[in-house]
């Protein structure tokens, strides 16, 4: 008999079709009532579970499952599952770092190009027609700036290996110098955000960083300077961002995340200063791609040899 295997997740169908060969992939209803039916017939069978960063799964959920052994997260974000709570019940967690590194960095150089430059705003004022009777305002330079990164992980470092190109100076904050990095540790992030140009979020979501970018911060990076945000919602104080922007407090942003996906406060929709992304920073068919062999091969990994190639 196939192993049972949960999926609680928005995955991408390849995926599911590829797990439905190896597994008894079976698909928690979401319909509460018919869920409660379903845990009754299957709960004590089911040994392994995949979800996404944006779904997670609940402790309930994860308390209800008596047999569970595994998690396989679709996604780096771990702020949706309480990994400590499923290590007292012996359950690893495998999920997907590295191979979106690089598809991370360069949507918040994008967006930070973006942003600075203007280029979603050109491209409107070219389609509007506004060329041949206006003068598109002057932007940002990007190349020699102030870059402050808040988080110095697996893609911090990458982001800041992009700003060498473009001959950017370059500090950092984070609760603790990394060790094996050459740039400057800033211990104070109203520090960092006073000194920055452009300050680019990546740091993990969840309680211990929420709304760590708040109104201080955004006063502190002042009306020259831009944010950028590629980590969670969870991290900006979204109410702070919309009343810095509207009144122009800081320069600009630019954001992959928001605090309520995919639901966007209604006040952002007409600001001029700011670019908007659907979460899309790892979404690229490459990455994708990798990120589906990285669940499948987790699970392949725990359930042949019991250990997970990334566990959280």
């Amino acid at each position: 008999m196939k192993t049972k295997l949960l999926n609680v997740g928005r995955l991408p169908g390849p995926l599911e079709s590829r797990l439905a060969q190896s597994y008894e992939l079976l698909t928690l209803p979401a319909n509460p009532e018919a869920a409660h039916a379903f845990l009754a017939e299957h709960a004590a069978s089911i040994t392994g579970l995949v979800s996404s960063a944006a779904i997670g799964v609940s402790n309930d959920l994860v308390d209800r499952l008596p047999s569970l052994r595994v998690i396989s997260n679709f996604g780096v974000g771990l702020d949706k599952i309480d990994v400590a709570h499923a290590k007292t019940r012996g359950i690893a967690v495998g999920y997907t770092p590295d191979v979106l590194n690089d598809c991370v960095a360069d949507t918040a150089f994008g967006l930070m190009l973006d942003i600075g430059r203007g280029l979603s705003a050109a491209d409107r004022f070219v389609r509007d027609k506004k060329w041949s009777t206006t003068t598109f305002p002057l932007g940002f330079k990007v190349s020699g700036a102030k870059l402050g990164i808040v988080g110095m992980g697996r893609i911090g470092r990458t982001i800041a290996k992009r700003a060498i190109g473009f001959d950017m100076e370059i500090r950092y904050h984070a609760r603790n110098p990394v060790a094996d990095v050459t740039w400057a540790h800033a211990p104070s992030l109203l520090e960092l955000a006073k000194w920055s140009d452009f300050l680019i979020v990546i740091t993990a979501g969840g309680s211990e960083t929420k709304h760590l970018i708040n109104a201080d911060v955004l006063s502190a990076l002042g009306p020259q300077g831009f944010l950028i945000n590629v980590a969670r919602g969870s991290v900006v104080d979204e109410l702070a961002l919309i009343e810095a922007l509207e009144k122009k407090t800081i320069a600009g942003a630019g954001l992959d995340v928001f605090a309520n996906e995919p639901h966007v406060p209604e006040r952002l929709m007409h600001l001029e200063n700011i670019v908007m992304l659907p979460h899309i920073a790892s979404a690229t068919q490459q990455t994708r791609h990798a990120m589906a062999d990285r669940v499948f091969d987790n699970l392949t990994s725990f359930f042949k040899a019991g250990c997970l190639i990334s566990a959280a």
